[in-house]
């Protein structure tokens, strides 16, 4: 049987080998970071154009609302469909409180 004798390890190589995983580490946790920056910055432009969107509609919806509350719409729809009329000075009566 022969025996094999390890070789002692130069001095500093532990501390090369400690260099070399944390620089990979680092070099992974940046690459990490920048898709995870890509993704919340992508999500941020989803939630944007969402905002923007119900913007547009609440706009349309405000136009909307103006133009049937409008006095002029509501004047005729009260004389054209209701019958609805001015009244007289001679029909006007006085309540007292």
């Amino acid at each position: 049987m022969s025996r094999v004798f390890a070789k002692p390890l130069p001095a500093g190589s532990m501390l090369l080998l400690a260099l070399f995983v944390s620089v990979l580490l680092s070099a992974i946790a940046v690459s990490y970071c920048a898709h995870w920056n890509r993704q919340l910055l992508n999500s941020l432009y989803a939630e944007l154009s969402v905002r923007d969107k119900a913007q547009a509609e609440w706009g349309r919806l405000v136009l909307e609302q103006s133009t049937w509350t409008a006095h002029s719409r509501i004047e005729n729809l009260a004389t054209g469909q209701l019958k609805m009329r001015i009244p007289e000075p001679g029909e006007v009566r006085m309540v007292a409180p």
